[in-house]
Order: structure tokens, then sequence, then C-alpha cells
């Protein structure tokens, strides 16, 4: 009876197995996808494995013939906005970067005999990107147009049993990645409308007082940063001014979320996040450190590292929030700011918002380290995330400040205790010879 049960259960085992097996995508060496890979088309093939985009096309591809439009190496080599480029390359902005490459690609296959003629005005396909269609038109002369920009100079270049791909003279922009790009450049995604309070007039005078010259937008704080942090790890962040108050001039509870997302997107930093987020309040209190005009630099230590943390290490009231303190600066400092300085200075010493403590850097084998000996770290992924108010720099270790040692009074060594050595009979002898002048004897 037993053998039958086991029996039934190894094969519902063997067919959930195999369904899953199954539900997997299979891609062959013949797909487009593969050929795109290993086609003249470098720049975009590489562009297609940085936006983490090999899994969605593999899965495209099992469900539908697909059509690619793929610009040319000089296209996005040369062609494109320098400016434009690193944008789409930032580790925050992956998402754009998706939508800029899905579409270039429809979910159906649309051959050069397929194309609509000069009579009709444009057909609209759908693309991989959300809500956005890709126009296809011709001209008089007969040139396949893409997008009413670019032009097909390489119809029907790689053909293949589930798609093929067309060669197209310039990179396809979508409207919400050039509106990202542009709000991005205009910093209008950290930037905010100073708030005016309500007059208030004077009792003596009554009159309205004249209200203080407004602060220019970015200016430094009055309060330093340590008067702005919360009163201790264990309470609540310290309380952001109200609609009325005088700062508040940028965004910083968005831009703290958005170095969070592009930590969890570059990969590596996952531990970090989650004690950023949900272990302590910190995210909170930093976005509202950088709300009131504070800048930050943030000392990320990767996964590797804080999987070394002990449990004792970790276990005591507060220790995650002084750990990370140790590692936020309040200063704006970038690797390249960072690198200057050392090889400029040798070694420097960062406040940070662990008081008293600060981090020491030096130059060590091209790079930048922080503190000494075992409990070094280097710099090891550069401006993560960078937006002129919070700098993320990848280390590889988690930084410790240095054990304070109580010095000691200097204690002098105890004088010895000089004893003169008596000379016995000493006062008998001068009582004897006193005594012999005057004719005695003693």
């Amino acid at each position: 009876m037993d053998k039958k049960i086991y029996g039934a259960l190894n094969l519902i085992m063997l067919f959930i197995l195999a369904t899953n097996i199954n539900a997997l995508p299979q891609v062959n060496s013949n797909s487009v996808l593969v050929a795109l890979l290993d086609s003249h088309y470098t720049e975009l093939s590489e562009l297609v494995e940085k936006a983490l985009l090999l899994q969605t096309l593999e899965k495209a591809v099992t469900l539908h013939n697909i059509t690619i439009f793929a610009p040319n190496n000089e296209a996005l080599e040369r062609q494109m906005d320098p400016e434009f480029k690193r944008f789409l390359l930032e580790p925050r902005n992956l998402k754009s970067l998706q939508n800029l490459l899905l579409y270039h690609i429809i979910p159906a296959r649309v051959g050069s005999n397929e194309w609509p003629g000069e009579n009709i005005v444009h057909q609209r396909h759908k693309t991989l990107c959300a809500d956005n269609y890709l126009p296809l038109t011709s001209t008089k002369s007969g040139k396949k147009i893409v997008g009413g920009v670019s032009h097909v100079i390489k119809p029907d270049d790689v053909i293949r049993p589930d798609g093929l791909i067309h060669g197209i003279e310039r990179l396809l922009v979508p409207r919400s990645v050039q509106e990202d790009f542009n709000r991005r450049r205009s910093l209008a995604s950290i930037s905010a409308v100073l708030p005016e309070g309500a007059p208030v007039v004077d009792p003596r005078t009554h009159r309205l007082k004249k209200p203080a010259g407004p602060a220019p937008a970015g200016s430094p704080p009055v309060l330093p940063v340590y008067d702005a942090l919360a009163p201790g790890p264990s309470l609540a962040p310290a309380p952001a001014p109200g609609p009325g108050g005088g700062h508040r001039h940028f965004d910083g509870e968005s831009q703290v979320k958005d170095f969070i997302q592009t930590l969890l997107h570059y990969g590596g930093y996952n531990e970090l996040a989650d004690i950023l987020v949900n272990l302590t309040s910190l995210a909170t209190e930093m976005g509202k450190l950088v709300s009131e005009g504070y800048v930050l630099t943030v000392l990320a230590p990767n996964d590797e590292a804080m999987a070394k943390l002990t449990t004792d290490q970790l276990s005591d009231i507060g220790a995650p929030e002084q750990i990370m303190y140790y590692h936020l600066i309040p200063e704006y400092q970038t690797e390249e700011s960072m690198y200057n300085s050392v090889r400029r200075f040798g070694k420097v010493n960062y406040n940070t918002l662990r008081l008293p403590h600060k981090v020491a850097a030096e130059e060590a084998d091209g790079s930048v380290k922080f503190g000494s000996g075992d409990g070094s770290a280097y710099l090891f992924d550069p401006d993560i995330y960078t937006d002129g108010r919070i700098s993320v720099q990848g280390i590889d270790g988690v930084l410790f400040p240095e054990t304070e040692t109580k010095v000691s009074a200097p204690t002098t060594a105890p004088t010895p205790k000089v004893v003169s050595t008596q000379r016995r009979g000493k006062l008998m002898e001068v009582g004897c010879t006193i005594a012999g002048v005057f004719g005695h004897s003693c």
C-alpha cells in the first residue's frame, strides 16, 4: 500500500516538473534574438544586455514573431547626444532605457513586402513598450520610414523563423523617455516652489512685520546637519517643517526613494536597501534632511560585506542605525572629488553623522581606501547614484570607528626613600674631644 502511495506521489511530481519545464521559454539557436546578439548591431545588443531585457525578449519570442528595428552602430555611438546617452546608462534610469529599446520592437512579423504602400497614409503597430505605437510609412520614391523620422537602410537584414531585423539609420525615442530626460535635465523632479507664510502683525506698532529676505533655493541651511537629526536612533525622525516653513526647496523623499530603487536595479546592495527602509527609519530621516537643503554622501557596503556582520554587532539597541550613521557623510562627494582630495592631501578625514567619529580616506592602488587595517574598505562601485544632493559610493566592506582607548594620566615612578647611613659614636667622639681640651678624660 505504501509503495503505491509513493509511486503515485512520484508520478505527480514528475508531471508537475514536466509542466514547469514546458512552461519555461525555449529559445533555439536559430532565433532572431540569438541572431541579434551575434549580428553587426553590437551597440544595440550591448544596450539590450545592460537593460536586462534578455528574459523579456525570450518570453516575447516564444509567444509570437517579432520585428526589430535596429539602429546602426554609428547612430548609437556617434550621432547620439552624449548627455542623452549618459542619461540612459545611469542605473537609476534603467526603466527609461528599457522603454527606449522596447519601442524598437513590434510583436508581429512585418517584412519589407508587407510594408504599407505610398497610397496608405500610415500603419500604426503596437510595440513592446506599453501604450506606444510605431507608424510605418512609405515615400513616393519607395523609401520606407519608421516612426516618421528614420529611414530603413537595410530591409530584411536578418530573417529567422520567429522574426526579422530591419536596419534603420537613427534611434527612435518615445515621448515618455524624452519627457523623463527633459525632467532630469531641468531638475524639475527635485525642485519645488518656495512656500510663503501668512503675514504677521507686530503687536507694538500694529503694522505688518517685514519678512526676512527669502533664502535662495538650494542655499545651505542655517543649522548644522547634526541639529536637524533625530534626537536618537530609538526615537522618531525629526519633524519636517509645515507647509508654511521657509525650506522644503527639494523633494527629498522622492530623491531617497529614487536612489534606493537605483540600488535595487544596480544589484548587489539589497541588504543596505533593506536596512534603510525596513529595519530602520533612516530612509525617511534622510529624505527630510535633503528636503531641508542638506546634502549627503552614502558609503554603501555591498551584500557580500553586509553578510559578514555578526549577530553581536547587530544585537545591541540602535546598532543598525549607528552602523549606517558612520557611513553617511554630510557632504556631497563624488568618486572624482574624493580621489583628487586623497591624491593631493594624502589622508583626509570626513565627518560622519555618528558624532564624534570621522572616517579616514587615503589613496591606495589607484582607488580610495576608507578606514585602516583589517577594517578598511575600498571604493568598489563609484558613483552609483549622483544627483547633486545625494551621492552613493559602493564600498566592499563595512566600516567601524576605531576603538577609543582611554588615555591614562602619566604615572611618575615613586622616588625611592633615601635613608642616610648612621655613623655610630660620632657624637661621643666630638664630646670627648671637647672634654680633653679642658683636661677631662672620657
